[in-house]
């Protein structure tokens, strides 16, 4: 079982996320994370869909969502070739005993601190999921008392463009 990153265009209507998510579903596939949003033309939407599978059942899924409808291209990105970010915010406690400990472990991973009470610091850190676990670990410590992480986006790297070929 290994990691796989779809970057899948999809005409942008409702009901297409739930049709994608369904076919998973059925497959009996667990989609580890799913983003999904609106690119640079806005009847399109790129989903990026992160499931752990084996090589041979994820070319079986492929197939099948290449003959939904609305599926307009399918692209697996290898990490390699491709950039890959997720978002974390996390509220970790920090009274004034501790805050400059959990401000140093923010410069130290190029985070941001998005707000500020007196008992707590919320932080927002993007970058691969290592880098976003590296620093939980750090400031886990001090106490999260709250986090959300946001699924992966990618798109390859360079020159290198994935599109449909429609243009607005």
């Amino acid at each position: 079982m290994t990691k796989h990153t779809l970057s899948v265009l999809v005409e942008n209507k409702p009901g297409v996320l739930a049709r994608v998510a369904g076919l998973f579903s059925r497959r009996g596939f667990n989609i580890h994370s799913l983003a999904v949003g609106p690119t640079e033309n806005p009847d399109i939407a790129r989903m990026t869909i992160v499931v752990i599978v084996a090589e041979l059942p994820l070319e079986q899924v492929t197939k099948q969502l290449n003959k939904l409808i609305h599926i307009l291209k399918i692209v697996e990105l290898d990490p390699v070739v491709a950039v890959q970010r997720e978002l974390l915010l996390v509220k970790v406690r920090a009274d004034t005993t501790v805050r400059s400990q959990v401000l140093e472990a923010v410069a130290l991973f190029r985070a941001k601190v998005v707000d500020v009470s007196p008992e707590a610091v919320t932080i927002e850190v993007t970058g691969t999921s290592d880098k976003l676990a590296a620093l939980l670990r750090m400031v886990e410590p001090f106490g999260i008392r709250e986090m959300v992480q946001s699924g992966m986006v990618a798109m390859g790297r360079g020159s290198r463009v994935i599109t449909t070929g429609l243009t607005r």
